[in-house]
């Protein structure tokens, strides 16, 4: 299986390859009162699919922040509900309550 997932890998990088040697030409873009900007077709597309992919991290990032704030505050400690009528009463012994709350979600995976 190994072996695929770097064969496909291979393949993807040989056609991105390709596709950036097939793109050398100039390209030209026209900006206002006769600015323009030359370079190499494969360098626009590579900075523009770059500053796409921040634009799309840096908007995401403000409901990132607001959900770890709620998951970190969901997994603070609280205490436990823990009455000992629920705990059967055997004399002389002394009932061991857990000490992470009941209700509570794993910390670490399942």
């Amino acid at each position: 299986m190994r072996f695929f997932s770097w064969l496909f890998r291979a393949a993807i990088f040989f056609v991105l390859f390709a596709f950036a040697l097939n793109n050398q030409h100039e390209a030209r873009i026209r900006w206002f009162f006769g600015f323009e900007f030359r370079a190499p077709m494969v360098l626009m597309v590579l900075v523009v699919f770059a500053a796409g992919a921040l634009f799309g991290v840096l908007a995401m990032m403000p409901n990132w922040w607001r959900q770890r704030r709620r998951a970190r505050a969901s997994t603070e400690p609280q205490t436990p509900v823990i009455t000992t009528a629920a705990v059967p009463a055997v004399s002389g012994v002394t009932p061991v309550l857990p000490d992470v709350p009941l209700g509570a979600p794993p910390r670490d995976g399942l």
